[in-house]
């Protein structure tokens, strides 16, 4: 954390004022997360309010409609400037345990909760879950960043959605255990992005939502 404060302080001359906001208000959201060691959910909670201020565009459309594919393409953009494959570390070396958890848990499954909403009984969802979660294994033995950690994101996503709309219970024993792998994931994944955005002021990060007036 004062790593990446010291070193937002030290680049501050070379980058613009909404790449110097987005970078801040994406730290001091790290920071909270630091400060919540034992509580899981306000943890993951705010690392992903963290996330959220480096990937987060005004594109001049729907915010809410935004937000699930902004960082899709923000994926592509950190993972080719990861020169030192910090990110591939953290996926593969680091947590590697709780990625393949969340691969093989359809309780973050996006299509799952649409399938069960129409019909409890109904098991469409699976076929597509299993293909996945394949393709997600595959993408991390073979080192194909970009997909894994989109594929990663989008079921965090879904964890996310359920903390922050009212649909799970706090401090729930139900979903321990996705909350601490996705605060263990995201706790990890967020320096390194950060530390690779505050190197690349040259690229086109995007307007932020909610400039300094």
């Amino acid at each position: 954390m004062q790593r990446l404060k010291l070193k937002l302080k030290t680049q501050r001359p070379s980058l613009s004022d909404t790449h110097a906001t987005r970078l801040h208000r994406s730290i001091s959201w790290l920071g909270c997360a630091c400060e919540q060691e034992n509580n899981q959910d306000l943890k993951l909670i705010s690392l992903w309010i963290s996330f959220n201020a480096c990937f987060a565009v005004d594109e001049g459309g729907s915010e809410s409609l935004a937000e699930r594919y902004a960082f899709q393409r923000f994926i592509e953009k950190i993972v080719s400037h990861d020169q030192s494959d910090g990110i591939y570390a953290s996926l593969w070396q680091t947590y590697s345990g709780p990625v393949k958890a969340l691969i093989k848990n359809p309780y973050v499954f996006h299509d799952f909760w649409a399938a069960k909403r129409l019909d409890k009984q109904d098991e469409s969802w699976r076929a597509r879950f299993d293909e996945s979660s394949v393709a997600a294994l595959n993408c991390l033995s073979r080192k194909q960043v970009p997909e894994l950690l989109s594929i990663v994101l989008d079921r965090l996503f879904v964890l996310r959605n359920q903390l922050l709309h009212g649909g799970a219970t706090y401090q729930s024993q139900v979903n321990r255990a996705q909350v601490a792998d996705g605060g263990q994931l995201l706790g990890s994944l967020l320096p390194n992005m950060i530390d690779i955005m505050l190197h690349t002021p040259e690229e086109d990060w995007g307007e932020i939502y909610y400039p300094v007036l």
